[in-house]
């Protein structure tokens, strides 16, 4: 019976879709995570009668046909890259981009990382850089003599020295947007890596046409709205029981075939 493998892939998609809800749920408090959502495609159709075909000599034609679909197949998660919330922590160096835009970090291969996560740390040297060490690019080095340090709105990072009136410029935080960020491979720790699919990197200073603008002393929280995830994942949760009942009443079809004497 085609029902017992249709109702099979239902159940597989309903539990794909469970994992990612599971995901965005864990990392609620994940500072720059995006959610994300799963989407599916119907299956091949299987033709009993293909719709369109000559019904008689006379050229008449089958008006619908009959199709009998395969069941569901995973057609993709993307990313859903909307504004999180803006929570005020008064750090130095927690930098918040409101608006579009990516921060770029130096990985340990070479490569570029992206991260909305800009919660940001120095280093022995007093180089700007994440958690882990990773470098923020373009390179920003707090003296060690700075008595004070302020980051404005198109990302320049100014310090104010002791003696000193003016404050001295000493780098400048540079944003990267792209054109499809659902096309970004995320590798985690909040990084995501260039794909042909994302397109090249478009780099430019905060506030710049396109672009957001940093806000110091401030981190991005997640984007995830736990009550719609908890009203998704019951829905998931209940067509996942829907196709067990398919499968457990086609098992009592066939049950009922094999008594037949």
């Amino acid at each position: 019976m085609r029902s017992l493998n249709i109702a099979a892939t239902g159940m597989l998609a309903q539990q794909m879709n469970v994992e990612v809800i599971s995901n965005n749920i864990a990392n609620v408090n994940t500072s720059g995570y995006k959610r994300q959502r799963a989407e599916f495609n119907d299956l091949l159709y299987q033709n009993m009668r293909r719709v369109g075909a000559n019904s008689s000599q006379e050229g008449t034609i089958v008006p619908s046909g009959i199709q009998l679909g395969l069941g569901v197949k995973p057609g993709a998660v993307y990313r859903i890259s909307e504004q999180g919330s803006l929570e005020i922590t008064d750090n130095t160096f927690d930098l918040a981009v409101d608006g579009k835009g990516y921060f770029q970090i130096e990985l340990p291969s070479g490569e570029t990382g992206y991260t909305r996560s800009g919660s940001f740390q120095l280093s022995p040297d007093g180089d700007l850089v994440t958690s882990d060490g990773f470098l923020v690019q373009p390179g920003v080095t707090i003296p060690e003599d700075a008595v004070g340090v302020t980051v404005n709105a198109s990302g320049e990072v100014l310090v104010d020295l002791d003696g000193q009136v003016a404050p001295q410029i000493v780098g400048q935080i540079e944003l990267a947007r792209f054109s499809n960020e659902a096309g970004l491979e995320a590798i985690g720790d909040n990084l995501f890596l260039e794909t042909n699919a994302s397109g090249q990197a478009n780099v430019a200073v905060p506030g710049s046409p396109g672009f957001g603008t940093v806000l110091q002393g401030a981190i991005e929280n997640s984007n995830v709205d736990v009550v719609k995830e908890i009203t998704n994942m019951i829905a998931a949760q209940r067509a996942y029981e829907m196709n067990s009942r398919v499968i457990q009443a086609s098992d009592e079809m066939m049950q009922s075939v094999t008594q037949l004497r």
